[in-house]
């Protein structure tokens, strides 16, 4: 058997420590419609429902491996994670919360003039909330690919009961998406659109 715990993360902001319960991943969010039986059903169970496809860099996912063995002591194992060597990406099952009651994940964009000029990373940017992942994914036909941004995410920690000591063996990392704030769509990253292999999270 395993237990989940939710992490926290330390960030320096104007010279204080703050622990917040989010970690912000500059990500590859995949809303490309997935391909679909003979029988019109999706091979990818509840896909842009309760859960999507985000992309990173290789480097990206060693940092936060990192980040996860300093403060607790536990390795990561690469379950639940679609290495692609060939861009050094690395594919993870974001979840999303689709219940009702609770909160899904808003989709943030910038104004149409801001995507199409070149975009200076300042806190003078200002996106505007166009609805939740689902609705998008849903709804809007022109927003159905994949979107380069920041995404906030809630991490937790799964670790296996049976061993003999919490810092024994391996832990899962588990990704929910809470928010993504994109720059815009990018051509750049080939999307998956089938199942690499089955994994169990």
């Amino acid at each position: 058997s395993s237990n989940a715990r939710d992490l926290n993360f330390t960030y320096d902001i104007d010279g204080h420590e703050c622990n917040l319960a989010y970690i912000g991943i500059d990500i590859c969010l995949d809303l490309s419609h997935k391909l679909v039986h003979r029988h019109g059903q999706q091979m990818m169970q509840d896909y842009g429902k309760s859960w999507l496809f985000a992309y990173m860099p290789g480097t990206t996912m060693d940092k936060i491996k990192s980040y996860v063995k300093n403060g607790t002591g536990l390795d990561v194992s690469n379950e639940c994670a679609v290495h692609d060597l060939n861009r050094n990406l690395v594919g993870i099952e974001a979840k999303m919360h689709h219940q009702s009651g609770t909160p899904k994940p808003s989709f943030w964009v910038l104004p149409e003039e801001e995507q199409a000029s070149s975009i200076t990373r300042d806190n003078s940017v200002e996106f505007s909330r166009i609805g939740t992942v689902q609705e998008v994914f849903d709804e809007q036909k022109s927003k159905q690919r994949i979107h380069r941004g920041i995404g906030m995410f809630a991490v937790s920690l799964e670790v296996d009961d049976t061993s003999d000591s919490d810092l024994d063996g391996e832990a899962s990392l588990s990704f929910t998406l809470v928010s993504i704030r994109t720059w815009g769509v990018t051509d750049c990253v080939a999307p998956i659109v089938h199942f690499p292999r089955q994994w169990k999270c």
